[in-house]
């Protein structure tokens, strides 16, 4: 081989090396932003401006990785909604999750089962309607219909887990059905 061809080898390999690295690095400062600025980070994907709702965002640990499992929060209410949450509320609830893409495992799988094992909050209940509100912003009618419309089935496969009496009564409670209408109102046309 030539020495001219071993230069362009070597040329090439060196190039390579470098995007590489250049990529490595341009992810890690990606991340590295993120951690230490989650609230423009959150500002950026919520759309979200008031800091109260920001703060309390953080607080609940959501990034760009949990976010999609922020989506979910009103299905811990209805889980919570008679003050406690059975095995098959949980499990429906798990599904729910699932089917959205959130398999377990990932970092928004973690976070909901996290929400899960305290009752909800009064300022994450906020925080999600503020998402809801932006949300609404930037959807147009139908897609806002179809966003309302999944989430409510999430929401009732979960209120219709371990409600009931042998059939014969509502497997909705009362509790569980504010809920249902407060979800239906934040995405309301």
């Amino acid at each position: 081989m030539s020495k001219g061809m071993f230069e362009l080898r070597r040329r090439a390999l060196e190039n390579e090396f470098f995007v590489k690295r250049d990529a490595m690095l341009l992810a890690k400062l990606r991340t590295t932003f993120e951690k230490e600025h989650p609230r423009e980070t959150l500002k950026q994907l919520t759309g979200i401006q008031d800091e109260s709702v920001i703060d309390t965002l953080v607080s609940l640990h959501v990034d760009r990785d949990t976010l999609a499992a922020f989506a979910l929060y009103p299905l811990v209410e209805i889980a919570w909604a008679d003050g406690k949450v059975d095995e098959r509320e949980r499990e429906a609830f798990l599904a729910a999750a699932t089917k959205l893409g959130l398999a377990p495992g990932t970092p928004g799988h973690e976070a909901l089962r996290e929400f899960l094992k305290e009752m909800p909050r009064e300022e994450a209940r906020k925080a999600w309607f503020a998402w809801a509100g932006e949300l609404k912003k930037a959807l147009e009618g139908a897609e806002l219909r179809t966003v309302r419309d999944a989430l409510l089935s999430r929401a009732r496969s979960v209120a219709e887990a371990s409600g009931g009496l042998l059939g014969l009564t509502n497997p909705i409670s009362r509790e569980e059905q504010r809920v249902l209408d407060r979800i239906a109102q934040a995405f309301s046309d």
